[in-house]
């Protein structure tokens, strides 16, 4: 893929929003987390975490987000598993990221 060094995954898929076999352009971020849901069809939700600096304190504070991921039907996800998501186009009202690598299968 074109500005993504990601492995292509081994399975084949017809989706049309998979940035490896369909028409998806990916830009902007690049992002990682850790999937804590996958129960609706093709999306699964994604949890990160992240510091903020809190400017009158001089520190740092860990904060988490969720985030909805498009999953193309070429991944195998389960719960648990650390995986590596792009910024796309808005693909519906909560989704504007695509799952672009299942961290975790080379170790």
């Amino acid at each position: 893929m074109v500005g993504l060094d990601v492995p292509k995954p081994e399975k084949e898929c017809n989706d049309p929003n998979c940035p490896f076999h369909g028409t998806l352009p990916v830009r902007g971020q690049i992002l990682e987390g850790i999937v804590i849901s996958n129960k609706a069809e093709r999306t699964i939700t994604v949890e990160r975490s992240f510091y903020k600096f809190i400017k009158k304190y001089e520190r740092y504070e860990k904060r988490k987000s969720k985030l909805n991921v498009h999953k193309p039907d070429c991944f195998d996800i389960e719960i648990g598993d650390e995986v590596k998501f792009a910024e796309c186009r808005p693909l519906s009202k909560t989704k504007h990221f695509v799952l672009v690598e299942k961290k975790g299968d080379e170790q």
